[in-house]
């Protein structure tokens, strides 16, 4: 947002017109003012540019990830990451890898891997590689990048069944990111209408409506999740598993902004353009809808925000513990049920590779909703 400053000295009885940038600041909107600041926290804004490059990449997830999502290489098993190379011996090859071969110790039984760096096998662009069939509907086989014919490009490493890390990587960000969409909707839904109506009515479903909170928020989240998610028949398809833990997360979620909400309820409800309303025999559910809600609800989009890393998190420790999401469903906290024993550290790091982006999500997503929590009032 600019800052407007006049040099010139001021005079009581000056009545110059106001400047075009003037008159567009003063004339602007309350979400204008909200956006103009939201972009001087650079932070938020790159953090909101690499958030939506991650929920476009999903959309094409198929097309991005050079292997299948269940293409295996026995060949390869618990193979360590092909660095991308630019130059061999002194000359610009463009964007190579160097293969590899493995031996097997048989002192250690472990596979040792060594590079050939004799031979570069240079990548393929907008390449036809492995079919697939895009969202399971659409058959295909384009890919951004493929390896040389009979080569391999396994930019981070395999897995115990020799599955490119990467490509499972992409395809279990399509679930990890979208189950907190969808938790903080339910979550959404049911703060702003229960915390609605006990603030807006008070009395005894404000007693009761605060006595159901009290009692979800009392129990330990970790062991909550936990007995919910065991709850889950085992027999149930995958996709189904999938909406039961997306409708856990935001049962246990929602009593902390149904209880902002109520608050601002409390504050708004003996506000004029309340109490008009309800004299012109506006219901309450319009009343709080139409009048009540939308006079904070930038605060309510700093808050969501904010709420959705919790549901990547909690998605991510159900399933990392066994008790989310299970395979054939690929999500982060699938994939870190490789790394579960210390072999995982010790002999294969990039097993572990699937909590940077867990970490950069969480991090990108709190910056976010900083940014607009400082610029929900763009008049401080």
């Amino acid at each position: 947002m600019k800052r407007f400053v006049d040099p010139q000295p001021f005079h009581p009885d000056d009545e110059r017109p106001l400047t075009a940038e003037q008159e567009q600041f003063y004339t602007a909107s309350q979400w204008q003012l909200i956006w103009w600041r939201f972009h001087r926290h650079r932070l938020a804004v790159v953090s909101f540019w690499f958030l939506l490059a991650l929920y476009a990449a999903i959309l094409v997830a198929e097309f991005l990830a050079p292997y299948g999502l269940e293409s295996r290489n026995a060949a390869h098993v618990y193979a360590p990451p092909q660095t991308i190379h630019l130059f061999h011996e002194g000359r610009l090859v463009g964007p190579f890898v160097y293969p590899y071969s493995f031996e097997l110790n048989l002192e250690t039984l472990e596979r040792e891997y060594k590079f050939d760096r004799t031979e570069p096998q240079p990548l393929r662009w907008f390449c036809r590689g492995e079919p697939y069939r895009f969202w399971g509907q659409v058959e295909g086989d384009l890919h951004l990048f493929c390896p040389k014919e009979g080569g391999t490009v396994f930019l981070l490493g395999t897995d115990r069944l020799g599955r490119d890390m990467l490509s499972r990587i992409l395809y279990g960000a399509r679930i990890s990111l979208t189950i907190g969409l969808l938790g903080v909707a339910v979550s959404f839904v049911l703060g702003v209408l229960l915390g609605g109506l006990a603030g807006y009515l008070g009395g005894v479903v404000d007693s009761v409506i605060q006595r159901i909170i009290e009692v979800i928020r009392s129990f330990p989240v970790i062991p909550l999740w936990m007995a919910l998610s065991a709850a889950l028949p085992v027999s149930w398809d995958p996709l189904w598993v999938y909406f039961g833990i997306t409708l856990i997360l935001g049962l246990v979620d929602w009593p902390g902004l149904a209880r902002a909400v109520r608050g601002r309820i409390l504050s708004l409800r003996e506000e004029d353009f309340a109490q008009a309303a309800v004299l012109m025999g506006a219901r309450p559910r319009r009343v709080i809808v139409r009048h009540l809600v939308p006079s904070f609800a930038s605060h309510l989009i700093a808050s969501v925000t904010l709420a959705i890393p919790s549901m990547i998190l909690g998605e991510t420790a159900l399933s990392f513990l066994g008790l989310g999401l299970r395979p054939p469903i690929t999500s982060w906290g699938v994939l870190l049920t490789e790394a579960q024993n210390i072999n995982a550290v010790a002999l294969y790091p990039w097993l572990m590779l699937p909590v940077v982006p867990v970490i950069l999500v969480v991090l990108a997503f709190n910056f976010v909703g900083d940014g607009l929590r400082d610029a929900a009032d763009p008049y401080g």
